[in-house]
């Protein structure tokens, strides 16, 4: 089982990062949360691995702390959530904004998330009600302007295909990133916010 990645990030493109480990290249899906605090390419970094093994594949999910990886763990044991709906949930609510929903039983905020519905969001509430309290705490998450290579049209291209990636419909993608789209800024902040705009 493997629970730890370290080595050279060679490949980045949300919500896939590829990672070489002493010249095996393995692919993870990660939060944009994990994402946005990723180094610059060719650099080390480590992630925490949760392993999905299915019948037709085995997936690899990376975190930066191991808060964000209970959580995904406490997500995929809720009924009808699966890996790609729990890193949408991470991906739109910081751990502690999500603990606080679910402490105050607001699922106005998880309805929010694409793909979550409000009897899911009710479900998230209920099941999780107890068990988020393991995981409640201090939570900030450090944010530095990725690198980024290339025109803004790619730019433009990969936020819409983060989104989709999310839950998001194509149509929607784009007309969530052309509203919220900000000349010059980051990769990591144009999708936070295309994820925060009210259509």
């Amino acid at each position: 089982m493997i629970a730890r990645l370290r080595g050279q990030l060679i490949e980045k493109m949300p919500p896939w990062v590829l990672l070489d480990v002493g010249g095996v290249g393995y692919q993870v899906e990660v939060p944009l949360s994990t994402f946005e605090q990723l180094p610059c390419l060719e650099a080390q970094t480590i992630l925490l691995i949760e392993m999905v093994v299915r019948e037709d594949a085995m997936l690899l999910y990376g975190f930066a702390t191991e808060k964000e990886k209970s959580l995904f763990r406490l997500l995929v044991k809720v009924n009808g959530i699966g890996p790609k709906l729990a890193l949408a949930v991470l991906s739109s609510l910081s751990v502690d904004a999500f603990v606080q929903a679910v402490r105050e039983k607001n699922s106005n905020v998880l309805v929010k998330i694409p793909g979550v519905g409000k009897k899911t969001a009710e479900r998230i509430v209920l099941e999780l009600a107890s068990a988020v309290e393991s995981i409640a705490g201090s939570f900030t998450l450090t944010t530095a302007p990725l690198p980024l290579d290339g025109q803004q049209n790619f730019v433009h291209q990969q936020v819409v295909q983060a989104l989709e990636a999310l839950g998001y419909k194509n149509a929607e993608a784009m007309q969530r990133v052309d509203k919220a789209w900000q000349e010059g800024a980051s990769l990591s902040e144009q999708i936070k916010r295309a994820l925060q705009v009210n259509l």
